[in-house]
């Protein structure tokens, strides 16, 4: 039986069996669930096609949100990459583009990956098609590196919380770019380590980041923050990659996010009452005047 209950022990069986994470992922995967790796394989390629249509959709035409907050803003920033003066570089702008196209989705109850929640669904998929597009990577690749992000929501998920309303938007935002961060690591050709360290970098870079929705909808700033996490499981990724490691592991790192979420008052804990939420602008859009 391969199981695995935090990130040491995850590092334990890759060095042992000299697998990656998304082999050990996948084996356990078939493990507990008792089934075939063809049929987790099948529903990781249905996970990969619904993250390419809610990343592509917005491109061409402009999803507006239920709640009026956010629309089109995809779409202005993949004109903007057909430009001259786009200043991100092609993976991180194409990235950020992906990224918020699928909080448009999301926001207008299209259909999408939460990944792992619906208000950081766009990281993983921006980042890894992004990713895909530039390096001209097979599905395959991609799916691996799905099984890679999978394993660092679990351990999130299983260790500490993914909840805004439990830890702020470290909590989502933060763990979906750890595992944008991990699963980039992998398709790239890192290590097992190194797709830890990337994860550890993230949540160092992100610790403390609030939730505070405006009007409390899952749009504002939470399309803008979506983009931010590419960005910054994109440095992660790439420091990793070069060989620099992590002071801190991982499982200290989660532990230390879930304890500062749980000290966050409760203003700062998706409950709209402060942050971005609070702001005079963000009250008049949502019809409170201060």
């Amino acid at each position: 039986m391969t199981d695995f209950k935090n990130a040491g022990e995850l590092l334990n069986l890759c060095n042992k069996k000299n697998l990656r994470i998304s082999d050990v992922m996948k084996q356990r995967e078939c493990d507990l669930g008792e089934t075939t790796m063809e049929e987790i394989h099948s529903r990781m390629k249905k996970t990969l096609e619904i993250m390419k249509q809610s990343a592509h959709e917005p491109l061409e035409t402009a999803v507006k949100s239920m709640g009026g907050l956010i629309g089109g803003e995809a779409q202005k920033l993949g004109d903007h990459r057909k430009q001259k003066e786009h200043i991100c570089g092609d993976v991180l702008s194409r990235g950020i583009s992906y990224a918020m196209a699928v909080l448009e989705v999301s926001a207008s109850m299209g259909v999408i990956v939460a990944a792992p929640t619906a208000g950081s669904a766009g990281i993983v998929p921006g980042l890894l098609l992004s990713l895909q597009q530039q390096y001209q990577l097979t599905d395959e690749q991609v799916l691996d590196a799905l099984f890679n992000a999978g394993a660092i929501g679990y351990l999130a998920m299983r260790n500490a919380t993914v909840a805004g309303a439990v830890g702020g938007c470290q909590a989502e935002v933060g763990v979906a770019s750890a595992m944008a961060a991990s699963a980039a690591v992998e398709l790239m050709g890192g290590g097992p380590s190194q797709s830890l360290d990337a994860a550890s970098t993230v949540l160092v870079n992100m610790l403390g980041l609030v939730c505070d929705p405006v009007g409390g909808l899952v749009e504002y700033p939470c399309q803008n923050r979506n983009a931010s996490g590419v960005a910054n499981a994109l440095v992660a990724a790439e420091i990793a990659l070069s060989g620099i490691r992590q002071m801190i592991p991982f499982d200290e790192m989660l532990d230390t996010m879930y304890q500062v979420g749980k000290r966050m008052p409760y203003e700062l804990r998706e409950t709209a009452l402060g942050g971005c939420a609070a702001t005079p602008s963000g009250c008049a859009a949502c019809g409170i005047h201060r």
